[in-house]
């Protein structure tokens, strides 16, 4: 496992527990925690999205075509004809 999904798995559980805590130490009602649960899903399930797509490593790839269009010689370029 990666050290990012281990983070991840992490936060989930703790994320999950300061809800419950929320519910039975503080008494604060289910319907409260859960709304509040639900507004911040979106968007964090776009911010790990994102992050685990790998758009963070566009110039990785651009580097990479570069490099390959710079490589490819033609034969005149060789001194063959």
């Amino acid at each position: 496992m990666s050290k990012k999904h281990v983070l991840i798995m992490i936060a989930c559980c703790l994320i999950s527990i300061a809800a419950a805590t929320a519910i039975f130490l503080f008494k604060i009602p289910v319907n409260k925690v859960l709304l509040f649960g639900l507004i911040l899903l979106c968007p964090l399930s776009h911010i790990l999205m994102m992050g685990m797509m790998g758009h963070g490593d566009h110039d990785r790839h651009e580097h990479h075509q570069s490099h390959e269009t710079t490589s490819k010689s033609s034969p005149k370029e060789l001194g063959e004809e």
